[in-house]
């Protein structure tokens, strides 16, 4: 994928309008984009609640907009950067 596509930014950007602006600041304002590798975009976050709670509530409408945006059969995998590289992450 082109460096200058930020598809976490415009993902981000087509969520926002329809989730309450409380719950957008708690658990997508401090996420940022790691890498787009074409099949597997990967998404640091604060730590392993939000991991959870994205996966868990979110992860599902991330794909129905990935798939919107033609980003079909790829995996989001969200990595909490308050752990090291061995502790626990959530992939789908």
């Amino acid at each position: 994928m082109p460096d200058t596509e930020n598809v976490w930014a415009i993902l981000l950007d087509r969520m926002r309008p329809s989730i309450d602006s409380d719950e957008y600041r708690r658990w997508f304002s401090n996420s940022t984009l790691a890498s787009d590798s074409g099949d597997q975009i990967t998404i640091w976050v604060p730590g392993m609640p939000d991991v959870r709670h994205l996966t868990l509530h979110y992860l599902d409408r991330i794909y129905r907009e990935l798939s919107g945006m033609n980003r079909n059969n790829v995996t989001v995998r969200f990595i909490a950067t308050g752990y090291e590289d061995d502790e626990e992450t959530w992939d789908e």
